[in-house]
Formats: structure tokens, C-alpha cells, sequence
């Protein structure tokens, strides 16, 4: 396992100093980031919590996953990297497509 986690289901309210606290028990933490939506700084849900060692990951892992925080049971795993390109691979949005779209119909 590696040393980034991934967090989720972490209520709205949830700030790094509360994420550093909790996963401190298990470890050393290097750093903790709770994700954010760029238009209004809101919180997402989910963050990602790299900790010294991957012991340590592994017992925040098997420690805090299913843990009660904020009445809600956190999901956490280890962080897989992000796809290229950003979308999910493959397809996405725009390119140099012909828009043909639809059926048309004659004109009398």
C-alpha cells in the first residue's frame, strides 16, 4: 500500500486540522488536504491524507475506515493516481468532431 489515502464521506465541515488530528493516532502525518470547489471554496466531501510510512497508511486505513465522523461512516482506501487527461480516459468533451446532430427533416 502506499502512503496517500484517500478520505471520503467526510462531512462538509470537516477542516485539515481535524483530518491531521484524527489520523495522527495512527502515525505520522505529512499532509492533509481536503478538496474544495474552486467557485465557491466549499468542501467536497472527500480529501487526501499522506501519512509518513505505508504502515502507518495501512493502519489509518484499516483504522478509520468505516469510522464515525460527524455522524457519517468515512470511506478510506488507498488514493489511486489520476487518470491522464482528466476526464476518465478516452472521449471527454470537444475534439475535432463533425457535429452532424439529428435527424433533419426535407424542406418542401
Amino acid at each position: 500500500m502506499g502512503r496517500r489515502l484517500y478520505v471520503g464521506n467526510i462531512p462538509y465541515n470537516t477542516g485539515e486540522a481535524e483530518l491531521q488530528e484524527l489520523f495522527g493516532r495512527a502515525g505520522n502525518v505529512e499532509s492533509v488536504r481536503v478538496m474544495r470547489d474552486a467557485a465557491t471554496g466549499r468542501a467536497r466531501g472527500f480529501a487526501f491524507v499522506e501519512m509518513a510510512t505505508d504502515e502507518e497508511a495501512e493502519r489509518a486505513a484499516s483504522e478509520f475506515n468505516q469510522y464515525q465522523l460527524g455522524g457519517r461512516a468515512l470511506t478510506v482506501n488507498e488514493a489511486r493516481p489520476k487518470p491522464e487527461g482528466g476526464f476518465g480516459g478516452g472521449g471527454g468533451f470537444g475534439g475535432n468532431r463533425a457535429g452532424g446532430g439529428g435527424r433533419r427533416e426535407p424542406r418542401w
